[in-house]
C-alpha cells in the first residue's frame, strides 16, 4: 500500500520537483514539506476501509410495570392480591432477583430453602393468571454490574416508570428518595386491618385464656388480638362483646372488650 501511495505522489508535478531537489541533496522548503505531509495523510486516510456504524437497538420500555422484590416474593401475600385481579398488566422480575431467589432455594438452611422454593412456585403460578404478564428482565449491563440488587431494582423501576412492591423498609425508603413509588406489603396489610373503635360491638369466639385468670382471648379476621374481661369460662364459645379500649404496641394493636 505504501509503494502504491508513493507512486501516486510522484506523478504530481510539485512532488516530482521535490524528488529532484531531494536527489540533488538540497533541503526542501518548509512549505513544501508541510504540503507533502498533508497529502500523504489524506491518501492514507482515504484508503482506510470504513466500517458502517451499527445502530444501537432501542430498548423498549415496560410501561406501568410492577417490580417485585425478593422479600415480597418470599412473603407471598402479594400473589393473593395479584390472583384477585387487583394488579394486572406487566409484573417484572429482575434476573438478579431471580438468581437470588434460586440461591435461597438451594440454601443449606431448611427454613430459607423452603421459603425460596415457595417463592419460585408462586412465581410459576402467576404465569397462569389472566391479565398478568410475568417478565424476567435482564440486568442492564449483565449480572456482573457493580451495583447491589436493591440499586438495580430502583434503577430499572425508574427507567421504566414502574412501581416497586417490597417488604423491606429500607428499600421502600431508598425508592421513595429516588422518586419511585414503593408499596410495602406490611403497610398495605395494616391499612386493610379492621378498624375497631371503642364502643363498637363484635361477635367473636374465645379461643384461650388471657394473662389474667379471668380474661378470655379471641382474634379478629386480620389477626388482631381481642381480650375480653370475665370470659375465661367461655373458651370455645362465641360471645357478643363491646370494645372498651384500644392499645397500640410495637407488635400491633390489642383490643380490650366487655361482654354485652
Amino acid at each position: 500500500m505504501a509503494k502504491k501511495i508513493s507512486k501516486n505522489l510522484t506523478k504530481e508535478p510539485k512532488y516530482e520537483e521535490a524528488a529532484n531537489i531531494a536527489r540533488q541533496g538540497l533541503a526542501l522548503p518548509a512549505k513544501l514539506v508541510t504540503e507533502l505531509a498533508e497529502e500523504v495523510a489524506r491518501l492514507v486516510v482515504s484508503r482506510i476501509p470504513v466500517r458502517p456504524r451499527q445502530k444501537r437497538k432501542k430498548v423498549k420500555k415496560i410501561d406501568n410495570a410492577v417490580f417485585l422484590d425478593t422479600s415480597a416474593i418470599i412473603d407471598g401475600r402479594i400473589f393473593d392480591v395479584i390472583t384477585m385481579g387487583l394488579i394486572t398488566g406487566n409484573v417484572v422480575l429482575l434476573e438478579s432477583i431471580l438468581s437470588e431467589l434460586k440461591h435461597i432455594a438451594d440454601s443449606q438452611d431448611g427454613v430459607k430453602r423452603e421459603r425460596g422454593k415457595k417463592g419460585l412456585s408462586l412465581l410459576d403460578r402467576v404465569k397462569k393468571v389472566r391479565g398478568v404478564r410475568l417478565i424476567v428482565l435482564p440486568d442492564k449491563n449483565g449480572s456482573e454490574e457493580p451495583f447491589e440488587v436493591d440499586e438495580k431494582l430502583i434503577r430499572a423501576a425508574k427507567e421504566n416508570k414502574g412501581k416497586i412492591i417490597t417488604c423491606d423498609y429500607n428499600l421502600e425508603k431508598k425508592a421513595s428518595i429516588s422518586g419511585i413509588v414503593a408499596i410495602n406489603v406490611h403497610t398495605l396489610a395494616t391499612f386493610l386491618k379492621i378498624r375497631a373503635v371503642p364502643g363498637e360491638a363484635l361477635h367473636i369466639k374465645i379461643l384461650h385464656k388471657g394473662k389474667d385468670s379471668t380474661q378470655g382471648v379471641g382474634y379478629l379476621d386480620d389477626g388482631t388480638m381481642l381480650v375480653v374481661e370475665n370470659a375465661s369460662d367461655l373458651v370455645g364459645h362465641f360471645v357478643d362483646v363491646i370494645v372498651s379500649r384500644v392499645i397500640q404496641t410495637t407488635a400491633g394493636r390489642i383490643l380490650f372488650a366487655k361482654k354485652i
